[in-house]
């Protein structure tokens, strides 16, 4: 076992029984090492165990005997075990079988006190205990062996190991006169053990397998705790009555106690003697050792004094007296103790000594160094230690030196408050000691009197004092700079601040002291405070910068009061301040001293107004009473009143400079309480009449306004003092109302009633007066009418100021404060200078806000100013935001003269936006409908601002008031509906009452209304987003019950359902729309609701969309002209709104699953009933049908079908209910065949509507993975019956007829027919139903591709044909008008012939065999030819439009991009094309591909494919068609390489291509398309600075994946591949695979410790990442490219771990070359961890499987594959040689290259097998592909290498390792062979052409 921490080592010397132990201890000096454990002194603890032949275990119990044994193992865990069982064992078992295994028990108890675990020694205690207590009185024959090592470990350092000691003495000797009586029988044997224990050493304590340093602190344990059991024993023995353990009360004097204490003072000095008076221990490193010998020295001073003598004082008295050298604060206690003791008992020692040397010096270190920590422990000893100190041993300058170090050893920064506060007591004990005990070291009255005051001035003046103003100084500097955030500098200061009054304390403790001791004494220091505080006074005039500071004079000040006052002493004032202010008064006055004034103002607080005055003024009899000394000394009332009229009214309020404060603070000061009104008329007449001396100078002193509003805000300081003391309620001055004064009123007004220009005081003193500028402190000094005077002034400036605005709405908002124009007296022409005007007012607002606040009756007051307030916030808004929108010059200008006002409104508003909803109701209603007028009249008002950036700026007003003006739900309602009510210009489309819609709007002031009605829908949509769907329109939340009865009757609470109509027809507004923003948050709240709370809501929504749609339906024209519909696709092509946002919300509703079958049967069932008004049909109804239906009928066939896949749904349509409604259809069906065939259709007959009603009830649906249309709709044969006979007679009646009906109204309605036809009636139709739905077919597609070809072939011919003189504008105009579609209804009629031939193809492909007969007619041989010139004719769709493009990209991408956008008016036709193009075979696009070859145009098929593949406007659909025709053959290789590339790749791979040249390129001759090359070879690296779904970004990734494809679809080994292999390694540019990485970066540090707690991966990593596996799987990425559109980063994230996963499988050597020159750890460690997770394990797999199924087919040549451990084992044997080569593949394959060794060779040198060796790991490691490959190729090389045919010199391979050729360049001169490659890299690196061996000439 190993030893732990904290256990001795114990080597195989030490005995481990008995009986072992006798044989094994040496005989002489050695002895004394086990002392400790086997022997008292130096005999044997027992005789009977010295010899081997004794049986010490003879009579004890074996299983007793070997836990015994036990004890002596090495082990600690042993050790404790056994002391355990041992204990259990003795509580079970008798004394008398206890007391036979004491000796051996006493032998182990000895050596178990010298363990090093604290455990053990803990452990063995408490078997103590359990034995003493079994045996009883029985111990006594064993105590003496015993008592020695017991008492001994009473003292061990270990807290509990001493304790337990403790308890097992207890337990033998409970009383404690018994267990002294123990310890004086003991004495000789435990002063024999303590003897032995103290000559140990390290050395002998124990053997050396101890190592040394438990070894070290085992003996200083040992050392330290006799020590210890030394001093204490000797306290106990001869003092009797001792202060350790147990022994305190003992009564009287024990038997034998005489005899015990003689032998304990004899052994004593014995021991002082042997061991030199202890002085060596002092000498120890181990701090314990040192503070057990000072304790034994203490023991041998009190108890053996006779121990010191002449011989050894000397020596003592340099140890003790000089122990100050002592620098470990644990020995200090100690020390000191020895010390002062001692000094005390041997003063005469002293004399011995070179005291100054010897003591002092180390003195003056000790204290100077801060006691090395000990402060609590030594400071309070340093009184002890000079009242010790002979006073022959001290120096004329010993109290300087002891003062002037014990300074230096002060911390004022950084020592602890304890620490600080014990050296100021220690300080200050020591000080006043010097002083009261000077007359023991000075001999006459004089030299005392000199000694005192030179300690005064000395230390107390020129240290103390002055440490005190300069820390403060230092401190209030520092707290002048900013804080940087640094702790230290926080704490520095915090300590400085305790430092600082700590020695404040101090300094006036010392004083008081003096004072106490002589009075005469404190002038010394008198004098000094009084210069200090002249000083003050004069700095200003005799230096610039201040040096000396007032605030540590205020604080002493105040420090002297506390003291004073606690003390009751009266020296303060007469002997410190008194003085100081007589001398100094008249030069403060003279200079005007800032810091007199304030020394004086706190004189006047801390002694009296009247008794300062006294003081200062004593000189004048007649001004003073009363006694000349004492604190009631004050001066007459008369004279205090003139003095304070005449001196210092005078003064203090003559003007305003920086010492303005603290005069007016001296003079609120020296306001008594009996004279109280007399003093505050006297100031306020003084300064008004100042005021008022300046009017006729057109304004006011504002000189003095600035010292009169800095006097009431000093006043209000002053009444909150007088509240907070004893009788404040009957003093004067406690309330706002003692203030008053009649010319502050009239002045007040008068200042807030002027004009321009306003003097820099007024608003302050107008606000001091009103207060209010803080929550709380409504202190006004004027009266509440004089307020209201006040606030209308401001509230007319600011209005002025509004009205003055360039901005339109916020002009308008002036109108809003008519109703109280006449009331403030507004002119019709604003002022001139309403800018001032405005800044005052609003710095009053800003200044007494609560003031304004408290005038609750003035609501309308309030509200208004506040409103304003607000207005000129949302000005400084619009400033910012849309500021420079403004046209005019003059406009900006006054914007830039009115911003800063702007923003101070901004600021204040920003200040209290948390207050105002702390004014009452009313006042915040009136706020509220004043801000909501300006807000909807900028609506409809600002016509030449950003509109984004406007209506974002109104939303968020809204929100603010909402959030800073309402309390409640219902308060936000109020507002709201404020915000929406109805006026001229608002609502547009609804009327709030229901009872009436509007129409849309049509004059010129309507279509105005219609602008700002979308910018109000717009601020609408986004306080929904902010605030909530349920907020603004549902209101069900609000709770009336709880408001005033007159606001519920006067306030609408219904839901606004009306408002979300509104919203809907509007349909799109800036920013946002119904449907993408409105309808998504409607749907958010119906799911987060119950049914019942929502129902009716919708209800009404329904309900007045249906009304609107009704009575405006005669404006709907059904677009007849557009393609078959799918569901919801076309409700952008409505154009009547609330029939547009009827069908949306039912969409939506259904889509969403809000509304159920059942509420779509309800809506079936009421528009089927508003179809007839009694027999007439409803036309407006028949009109509005067909979109709704489209959205009804297949809600009802898709719950339907997924109803019946579920039992017992509620979603279930009702069988009446369908039934119903089938018959319905059929009524439909049968009333339009009574109408004439649509061939003979004649404008202006209405059959229109009614086909388009049946078209609605038909439709069809998408099926399966390849989107086959299905029908949706189940029929039953009567109405499949009466559909067909509408299609047979449209078909015999065009049959019929010779010149049919061509209006393109006919042919789309007949489109239509034959798709519902073919969709609902296949079954049953005939073989000439389907010629002539072939025919119309072909026709019309064929239609489709002439007018495709003919855009394409003008839009050649308007490039290729353009001259010089054709500017870009004039071709851009060309190509507008070639892509222009004259016939829409040709487009749309394809569209449906697209959609009916992949139904029809979808029939023949995917009908199960049931159907087979049905298909009859289709099984023709007419059905292949026909579907192959349909899709011929459908790839010539597509690829006219990509030669377009092509062709128009070629002269600029502008041109292309006018090509690309075209597509988008007809995208869902260019998507059916696109299907159809996908889905075509091969062979028919090989045929295509030649045609368009054929067909001579400037751009050719693949030229055409990149275009529509790299479009500037894509369709996403068009884009994955093109990829797939490229991406598969016959396609893909011309795809890919250009035609020189091509032809080369057709020849035969097994044709010599060697060249006679020797640059390898003519081995790689291949060059892509242009589109390629310049994505694969250039790249830049901006490309990876742009966004993740980039458009470069996506073509790039498209760009490698065809590329990647092509590869994968290249037969392994052969020529093309390794050619195209070796282009990209040489040509490719690898930041292709650095753009893949940033789409994962973010994520990849999740990975392996999500991976590792199976944790859910974020999305776009698991996206990737399961996509990286995909492609190593199954070696293709058209999977990803498929899903990748709409790009998004997730799709984009998910094709980038594609293309990387497909790369690692097909060109790892590439990717691991990339990897291996990245030099970011960080990135390449993420990405390795990738790999290594979602890539490795499948490609792993993936090669081993290859590599397992390969066939080799050769008998010398085979492979083993082990998949556990990822090994190849590739065994080659010929004749009688063989190799066995094993490949490891690492973790991380292929990043880290595969690891290859020779695991046996037979008959193979050294050099071929390493040659062997190295050609293999060069091939797995260079392969870019599969390694079974790689594995063959080198088996190919040793058969060539066999076979005799010579490897290449340089590469030392028959076979390449990188092109796989054969060496066939030959020097002419040595024959030699050499790869192409090889020679060719080794010519270039050596810029030489001779051969490599014979250097001659190549």
């Amino acid at each position: 076992m190993g030893r732990q921490k904290g256990e001795g080592a114990r080597s195989k010397a030490r005995p481990s029984s008995s009986s072992l132990a006798a044989s094994l201890l040496p005989s002489s000096s050695a002895a004394a090492a086990v002392g400790f454990g086997g022997y008292v002194g130096r005999s044997r603890l027992d005789s009977s165990l010295s010899t081997e032949d004794s049986s010490p275990f003879l009579d004890i119990d074996s299983e007793v005997a070997q836990h015994l044994k036990r004890l002596s193992r090495k082990d600690p865990t042993t050790k404790l075990k056994a002391l355990a069982s041992l204990s259990v064992l003795l509580k079970q078992k008798s004394g008398k079988e206890i007391v036979l295994i004491i000796p051996q028990w006493a032998f182990e108890y000895k050596k178990l006190l010298l363990d090093y675990n604290r455990e053990v020694r803990r452990a063995t205690h408490e078997t103590m205990t359990n034995l003493v207590t079994a045996v009883g009185r029985d111990l006594a024959p064993h105590l003496k062996s015993l008592m020695g090592p017991w008492w001994f470990s009473q003292f061990d350092p270990s807290y509990e190991v001493s304790q337990a000691a403790k308890r097992s003495l207890q337990a033998a000797f409970p009383a404690q006169e018994k267990r002294l009586d123990a310890l004086i029988l003991c004495t000789t044997e435990i002063f024999m053990y303590l003897e032995e224990n103290l000559k140990l050493t390290p050395q002998n304590l124990s053997d050396k397998a101890v190592a040394l340093d438990e070894l070290q602190e085992m003996y200083q344990q040992v050392i330290s705790s006799s020590l210890l059991a030394l001093a204490t024993l000797l306290d106990v023995l001869v003092s009797v009555q001792v202060e350790r353990p147990d022994f305190e009360n003992v009564s009287t004097e024990p038997k034998h106690a005489s005899k015990a204490k003689a032998k304990a003072v004899s052994c004593a000095e014995r021991l002082f003697s042997a061991h030199k008076c202890f002085l060596e221990f002092l000498k120890s490193q181990n701090p314990a050792v040192r503070s057990a010998t000072y304790s034994v020295l203490i023991s041998f001073i009190k108890n053996v004094p006779q121990a010191f003598d002449d011989g050894n004082m000397q020596t003592v008295a340099t140890a003790v007296l000089g122990a100050f050298q002592e620098k470990d604060p644990a020995c200090h206690s100690s020390m000191w103790d020895a010390l002062l003791l001692f000094s005390k008992r041997y003063p005469d020692s002293w004399a011995t000594l070179n005291v100054q040397k010897s003591v002092f010096n180390r003195f003056w270190s000790f204290i100077r160094n801060g006691c090395f920590g000990s402060q609590q422990v030594s400071y309070p000893a340093l009184v002890l230690f000079l009242d010790t100190i002979p006073s022959k041993a001290l120096g004329d300058t010993f109290f300087l030196d002891f003062f002037h170090n014990l300074w230096a050893g002060r911390d004022p920064v950084h020592s602890p408050n304890a620490d600080r506060q014990a050296f100021f007591r220690a300080f200050r004990e020591c000080f006043l000691w010097a002083l009261r005990n000077a007359s023991r070291f000075c001999h006459s009255v004089d030299s005392v009197s000199h000694f005192r005051i030179t300690l005064i001035n000395d230390i107390l003046v020129k240290v103390l004092w002055q440490e005190y103003l300069s820390s403060a100084s230092s401190r209030d500097q520092d707290s002048d700079l900013p804080l940087r955030g640094k702790t230290t500098e926080i704490q520095n200061i915090k300590y400085s601040i305790i430092y600082f009054q700590e020695l404040g304390k101090c300094i006036v403790e010392i004083l008081s002291g003096i004072y106490s001791l002589e009075q005469d004494l404190l002038s010394f220091f008198s004098m000094a405070f009084q210069e200090t505080c002249l000083g003050l006074v004069q700095q200003k005039v005799i230096t610039e910068q201040p040096i000396l500071n007032i605030e540590p004079i205020i604080k002493f000040l105040l420090l002297v009061d506390q003291h004073a006052k606690q003390k009751g002493e009266v020296w303060p004032l007469l002997h410190l301040v008194g003085p100081m202010l007589a001398k100094s008064f008249p030069l403060v006055r003279s200079l005007d001293s800032t810091d007199g004034v304030r020394l004086l103002s706190i004189s006047v607080s801390i002694f009296g107004a009247r008794t300062v005055l006294n003081e200062i003024f004593s000189d004048n009899n007649e001004l003073s009473c009363g006694p000349p000394h004492g604190k009631d000394r004050e001066m007459k009332l008369e004279y205090f009143l003139q003095v304070y009229k005449e001196t210092f009214v005078p003064w203090f309020l003559h003007g305003h400079n920086c010492g303005t404060s603290a005069r007016l603070d001296l003079l609120l000061a020296l306001l008594d309480d009996e004279c109280f009104s007399e003093q505050w008329h006297a100031a306020i007449t003084y300064v008004i009449n100042l005021v008022n001396s300046k009017v006729g100078s057109g304004s006011m002193d504002s000189n003095h306004l600035a010292v009169l509003a800095m006097l009431f805000e000093k006043v209000r300081t002053e009444i909150r003092r007088r509240k907070g003391g004893e009788d404040s309620f009957l003093r004067l001055g406690s309330l706002p109302d003692h203030w008053h004064h009649e010319l502050l009123e009239a002045s007040a007004v008068s200042v807030a009633s002027s004009l321009p220009p306003f003097g820099t005081s007024d608003a302050q003193f107008v606000c001091s007066v009103l207060g209010g500028a803080i929550d709380g402190n409504l202190d006004s000094f004027v009266s509440r009418q004089s307020v209201i005077l006040i606030f209308k002034e401001v509230l007319r400036k600011l209005v002025s100021f509004i009205l003055d605005s360039p901005f339109k709405s916020v002009k308008q908002a002036g109108a809003l404060f008519t109703s109280v124009e006449n009331d403030l007296g507004l002119e019709s022409k604003n002022p001139t200078n309403v800018v001032d005007m405005a800044r005052f007012a609003l710095e009053i607002f800003d200044g007494s806000f609560f003031c304004l606040r408290a005038l609750d009756e003035e609501s309308g007051l309030v509200s208004s100013i506040s409103a304003a307030v607000f207005i000129i916030d949302w000005e400084y808004r619009m400033t910012l935001a849309v500021g420079n929108a403004l046209d005019d010059d003059e406009s900006r200008e006054k914007i830039r003269a009115r911003l800063a006002i702007c923003e101070s409104s901004h600021g204040y508003q920003s200040k209290i936006s948390n207050m105002w909803k702390s004014l009452s109701r009313d006042a915040r209603k009136g706020i509220r409908n004043i801000l909501v007028c300006t807000i909807r009249s900028a609506i409809f008002s600002e016509e030449k601002l950003d509109t984004n950036k406007f209506l974002s700026l109104c939303c968020l007003m809204v929100i603010n008031v909402l959030e800073c003006l309402c309390q409640d739900h219902y308060e936000e309602q109020n507002l709201l509906n404020h915000l929406l009510s109805k006026n001229d210009m608002w609502p547009c489309w609804i009327v709030p009452d229901f009872n009436s819609l509007k129409g849309p709007a049509k004059s010129d002031t309507e279509r105005v209304s219609a602008d700002g009605n979308y910018k109000f829908v717009s601020l609408i949509d986004r306080l929904i987003c902010k605030l909530g769907f349920d907020k603004v329109n549902a209101c069900d939340d609000l709770d009336t019950s709880s408001l005033p009865t007159k606001d519920t009757t006067n306030t609408e609470v219904t839901s606004r359902a009306w408002l979300a109509a509104e919203i809907l027809c509007t349909w799109k507004w800036p920013e946002g729309s119904a449907t993408t923003s409105f309808l998504p948050q409607l749907i958010s709240f119906a799911k987060s609701r119950n049914y019942s709370s929502y129902g009716s809501f919708l209800d009404s929504i329904f309900n007045i969309l249906l009304s609107g749609a009704l009575v405006h339906g005669e404006n709907y024209v059904q677009s007849s002209l557009y393609a078959w519909h799918t569901l919801g696709e076309d409700i952008e092509y409505i154009q009547e709104p609330f029939l547009r946002a009827l069908v949306s919300f039912l969409f939506t509703l259904l889509k969403e699953n809000i509304w159920g079958t059942e509420k779509a049967m309800i809506l079936f069932q009421l528009l089927v009933n508003k179809l007839f008004i009694g027999e007439a049909v409803n036309k407006n109804c028949l009109r509005i049908l067909p979109p709704i239906l489209c959205i009804l009928i297949p809600t009802f066939c898709q719950r339907g079908s997924r109803s019946s896949e579920r039992t017992n749904s509620d979603d279930k349509l009702d069988p009446l209910d369908e039934n119903q409604m089938q018959d319905t259809i059929k009524s439909w069906l049968q009333r339009i065949l009574l109408f004439p065939p649509l061939v003979t259709w004649k404008t202006g007959q209405d059959m229109e509507e009614w086909f388009h009603l049946v078209f609605s009830c038909y439709p069809l649906r998408a099926m399966g993975d390849v989107e086959i249309m299905k029908p949706a709709r189940k029929i039953d044969h009567q109405e499949r019956i009466l559909l067909l006979d509408l299609f047979r007679r449209q078909r015999h009646e065009i049959s019929r007829s010779i010149a049919a009906n061509q209006l393109p109204i006919v042919r789309m309605l007949l489109s239509k027919l034959m798709v519902i036809s073919v969709g609902y009636c296949w079954r049953e139709f005939d073989e000439e139903d389907w010629e002539f739905l072939f025919f119309h077919l072909r026709c019309w597609i064929e239609s489709a591709v002439v007018m495709v070809e003919d855009v394409a072939e003008n839009v050649n011919d308007a490039v290729t044909e353009q001259s010089s003189f054709d500017n870009s504008d004039l071709i851009r105009e060309k190509l507008e008008q070639i892509v222009l579609v004259s016939d829409l209804s040709l487009i749309n009629i394809t569209e449906n012939s697209l959609i009916l031939f992949s139904f029809i193809c979808g029939l023949l492909e995917l009908q199960p065999p049931e159907d087979a007969d049905y298909l009859n007619p289709l099984r023709t041989k007419r059905w292949d030819p026909f579907k192959n010139q349909i899709l011929e004719s459908i790839l010539r769709l597509f690829f006219s439009t990509g030669i377009a493009e092509g062709i128009a990209g070629s002269y600029s991408c502008e041109a292309a991009s006018i090509i690309a956008a075209s597509r988008f008016y007809h995208q869902s036709f260019w998507e059916s094309v696109a299907s159809c193009v996908i889905k075509s075979p091969p062979h028919t696009r090989d045929e295509a591909v030649k045609s368009v070859k054929l067909w001579g145009l400037s751009k050719g098929p693949i030229c055409s494919l990149y275009a529509i593949l790299f479009s500037s406007r894509p369709i996403p659909s068009l884009q994955l068609a093109a990829y797939a025709v490229m991406s598969t053959e016959p396609v893909s290789k011309l795809a890919v390489f250009g035609e020189g590339s091509a032809h080369c790749l057709d020849v035969d791979s097994n044709a010599d291509q060697e060249s006679s040249h020797l640059d390898p390129s003519t081995e790689e001759n291949i060059h892509l398309t242009e589109e390629l090359s310049c994505m694969i070879e250039k790249l830049p690296y901006d490309v990876l600075d742009m966004d993740l779904v980039a458009e470069h970004r996506v073509h790039l990734f498209l760009a490698w994946s065809l590329l990647l494809s092509h590869l994968a679809s290249l037969p392994s080994l052969s020529s093309s591949r390794e050619r195209l292999v070796q282009y990209i390694q040489n040509s490719a540019s690898p930041l292709i695979l650095d753009c893949l990485f940033l789409h994962l970066p973010s994520d990849l540090c999740l990975m392996q410790i999500l991976k590792k707690k199976d944790g859910e991966l974020p999305d776009v990593l698991s996206k990737a990442a399961t996509a990286a596996t995909r492609s190593i799987t199954t070696g293709s990425l058209l999977f990803s490219v498929e899903s990748l559109w709409p790009t998004e980063p997730v799709k984009m994230a998910a094709l980038a771990g594609a293309i990387y996963g497909l790369m690692l499988r097909m060109l790892p050597a590439y990717v691991r070359g990339w990897f291996s020159d990245l030099r970011d750890r960080s990135t390449s460690s993420l990405i390795e961890s990738f790999t290594k997770t979602w890539c490795s394990p499948p490609l792993v797999a993936n090669e081993l499987s290859l590599i397992k199924t390969a066939n080799f087919a050769d008998e010398n040549f085979s492979v083993s594959v082990s998949k556990s451990a990822n090994e190849v084992v590739a065994t080659y044997t010929k004749d009688e040689t063989g190799m066995d080569l094993i490949i490891r593949l690492p973790s991380s394959y292929p990043l880290r290259p595969v690891d290859v060794d020779c695991m046996r060779s037979l008959g193979i040198s050294e050099v071929k097998q390493r040659k062997w060796l190295m050609s293999m790991m060069l091939f797995v490691r260079n392969q870019n592909g599969a390694l079974a490959e790689a594995i063959r190729i080198w088996k190919h090389n040793f058969d060539k290498e066999f076979e005799g045919v010579e490897e290449c010199p340089i590469c030392y391979s028959v076979i390449h390792t990188g092109n796989h050729s054969l060496p066939r360049l030959a020097c002419k001169t040595c024959k030699h062979k050499f790869h192409a490659a090889c020679l060719y890299k080794w010519f270039s690196t050596s810029h030489k052409s001779s051969c490599p061996l014979c250097q001659s000439p190549f």
